[in-house]
């Protein structure tokens, strides 16, 4: 088997941690791997997988002739600044970040959802893994949408500090502390205080009163499912370290059958179902942690053509480190041989 070399942009960072980790678990084809972040990190060992290292190297200075496929999750900017380089000196890119999701000659994949689109990276080299409550959304919804046409989606998310980076795992982490300590709370990377807490807020927002965050699943999910279906998000910050839930609501042009319904998502890849109506017949963020799966809970059909679920995933697994990892899988499968 041909065996590739590998750069990890933002290997320092939470999933660039869990991308060296998969990688490893999923025995990728790998011949040599390079841990790639800003100078401040340069120098430092990574352990990962099974007692294994890597030395970060520096983002800047560092020459991509050698590499094969960039698996980048460093931010946007990172990404703005460093993509046109690497592709230049031959790489091709999996990129995490917002910055490429939404260029018209660049894929937005989710292996399981939308595989044939992954054709369309040889115009610019350049591939774009969706954002974390996107993916296991998309992955609930596509075999709903193959059987009955979804028209019209209501989502409310309910999203874990990590999706935010290790600083606001870290607010999380101390402002809990603090509330038993009866100290004062101080919010510095949050705008309200997250500890036992609600923030209806993610990403900047726009003038017509969304967020960002809710833009982007409106987008990304148009383009992933190739249909302008209506779409109303609302993302929400939770007190939770890992793992994300989805309450989703769907109308469709078809009349819904329960039956087939949940038959297509149990057969689904990467999709399990847990449905049961007793205490604890569902999964929660905090057992998706650690999963590849997305889990599917409280499934329920109303007047024929509407439907409600709960979904959730491990945002660094499969919201993000391991869906980029199975682009890099099917990229060399059906392109790279």
């Amino acid at each position: 088997m041909k065996k590739y070399n590998i750069a990890v942009v933002g290997a320092t960072g939470n999933v660039g941690r869990e991308i060296l980790n998969i990688l490893d678990f999923r025995k990728f084809p790998v011949n040599k791997i390079f841990a790639l972040a800003s100078s401040k990190s340069e120098g430092t060992k990574i352990v990962y997988g099974n007692d294994k290292e890597v030395t970060v190297s520096n983002l800047e200075k560092f020459n991509f002739k050698e590499i094969d496929i960039v698996l980048s999750s460093a931010g946007s900017n990172i990404s703005k600044n460093f993509s046109p380089k690497a592709v230049k000196e031959g790489s091709i890119i999996i990129d995490n970040t917002s910055y490429f999701r939404m260029e018209k000659n660049i894929p937005l994949i989710v292996p399981e959802v939308n595989p044939d689109d992954l054709n369309k990276y040889k115009k610019k080299k350049i591939i774009a893994n969706p954002n974390c409550s996107t993916i296991q959304m998309v992955i609930a919804l596509k075999p709903i949408h193959d059987l009955f046409k979804i028209k019209r989606i209501v989502v409310s998310t309910y999203q874990s500090t990590s999706g935010a980076g290790k600083t606001a795992m870290d607010e999380l982490f101390h402002q809990t502390l603090d509330v038993y300590k009866n100290k004062p709370l101080e919010p510095s990377f949050f705008s309200k205080r997250i500890a036992f807490n609600l923030i209806p807020h993610i990403d900047d927002f726009l003038d017509n009163g969304d967020t960002k965050e809710e833009n982007k699943m409106i987008e990304e999910t148009q383009k992933i499912l190739n249909t302008k279906l209506e779409i109303f998000s609302t993302c929400v910050r939770v007190p939770v370290f890992v793992g994300h839930g989805e309450s989703v609501y769907i109308e469709t042009e078809k009349k819904i059958n329960l039956k087939k319904a949940i038959s297509a998502m149990k057969k689904f890849p990467g999709l399990s179902v847990v449905n049961e109506n007793i205490d604890g017949g569902y999964v929660t963020p905090d057992e998706s942690a650690g999963e590849d799966d997305v889990f599917v809970s409280r499934i329920r059909v109303k007047d024929e053509k509407k439907m409600g679920m709960w979904v959730v995933a491990d945002n660094l697994r499969k919201g993000a480190a391991l869906n980029t990892v199975q682009i890099a899988e099917l990229l060399i499968k059906k392109y790279l041989k």
